[in-house]
């Protein structure tokens, strides 16, 4: 992965001011002095910094720092709006966000116009961390619960972004784990847990494929048609624990745990959530993937998990499309997210 991904991917935890938009464009705002490479040989920069730069508004600038005598050309277009860009490259559009002028959004028309899909996911993978990150900050959160951890892309993200404190990871694939303990071995309070987390405390077959799609549970017809990637499939026996036969061993030393429940487990969302029991009431504040048009067999459709959730106690806070359908442009799910209302 290259060190503008993983900036984009880690930015939305930290409150910084650029992120991908899936190649139409980046959002940037002017938080932190930040350079971020836009295509073209363009960069991103905001405040601060006294470089060859165009200024778009008061602390927010675009430059060029490939080509020292190619000049860059933009236009006025009124009411927060530049075009901007080399005069032989695709348009860009600089346009500010919200009456504060506290960000931009920079995009490519064209680009966006030819494939929104993309314009709509990068833009919502950046409201979506920041969202998670605010509710984190807001809540004063102390450890965090990466269940579906991957290689631990989630956790990754996190410490970039200059959280602190504990994250445990629950992963039950041999050859993610290995990779896990690899990227935490000197991060002493990161736990990586090799097992997954349902409603029993068994072993399970898990239908292993390529990528991060891996399921507990098999893959739905439509799941199939849509991704040729959930028909390439092999089996590995599992540990699953429930959660609330592990919480205490997540929690041990913190004075007053502060809990964020991270689930992203392929569909089994709900049996993770289940197997918390009565410690749902040291839950703060969560997320997970519901489902417009189930991948996986048994999988829930959105408005039953909702409902779940919020019986239990947590009111949405935001939902933002994780993935679209090209062919009917249904989304096919959104990351929610969720907070006790009486964990303030």
């Amino acid at each position: 992965m290259s060190w503008q991904r993983r900036l984009f991917s880690f930015v939305r935890f930290a409150g910084l001011h650029t992120a991908d938009l899936g190649g139409a464009g980046q959002v940037v705002s002017r938080r932190k002095p930040l350079v971020a490479r836009m295509p073209g040989g363009l960069s991103a920069v905001s405040a601060q910094r006294q470089p060859e730069v165009l200024p778009l508004e008061r602390n927010a600038w675009l430059l060029q720092t490939r080509k020292p005598g190619h000049r860059l050309g933009a236009r006025d277009l009124g009411d927060g709006t530049w075009l901007v860009g080399p005069r032989r490259a695709p348009r860009r559009v600089v346009r500010a966000l919200g009456r504060s002028g506290a960000a931009h959004l920079v995009y490519e028309p064209a680009a966006m116009q030819a494939d929104i899909r993309l314009f709509q996911q990068g833009l919502g993978n950046f409201l979506s961390g920041e969202h998670a990150a605010w509710m984190m900050r807001e809540q004063r959160v102390n450890c965090v619960l990466d269940v579906g951890a991957n290689t631990g892309q989630y956790a990754r993200a996190l410490r970039a972004a200059g959280y602190e404190g504990r994250i445990v990871s629950f992963e039950p694939l041999a050859h993610l784990v290995e990779e896990l303990e690899r990227h935490s071995r000197d991060d002493p309070d990161w736990i990586v847990v090799p097992y997954a987390l349902g409603d029993a405390d068994e072993q399970a077959e898990i239908n292993v494929v390529p990528g991060t799609m891996s399921s507990l549970l098999d893959s739905s017809e439509f799941g199939r048609e849509w991704s040729s990637t959930l028909r390439e499939t092999s089996t590995q026996t599992i540990d699953v624990r429930r959660l609330d036969s592990v919480f205490d061993e997540a929690v041990a030393g913190l004075e007053e745990p502060r809990v964020y429940l991270k689930m992203d487990t392929q569909g089994y969302d709900v049996q993770t959530f289940t197997g918390a029991g009565a410690r749902l009431a040291e839950v703060v504040a969560m997320q997970s993937e519901v489902a417009c048009v189930p991948i996986y067999e048994g999988m829930p459709q959105m408005i039953a998990q909702l409902e779940l959730y919020q019986a239990a106690g947590f009111s949405l806070t935001g939902m933002f499309p994780v993935t679209i359908d090209p062919r009917s442009l249904r989304v096919i799910e959104f990351d929610a997210m969720f907070i006790r209302a009486d964990a303030r």
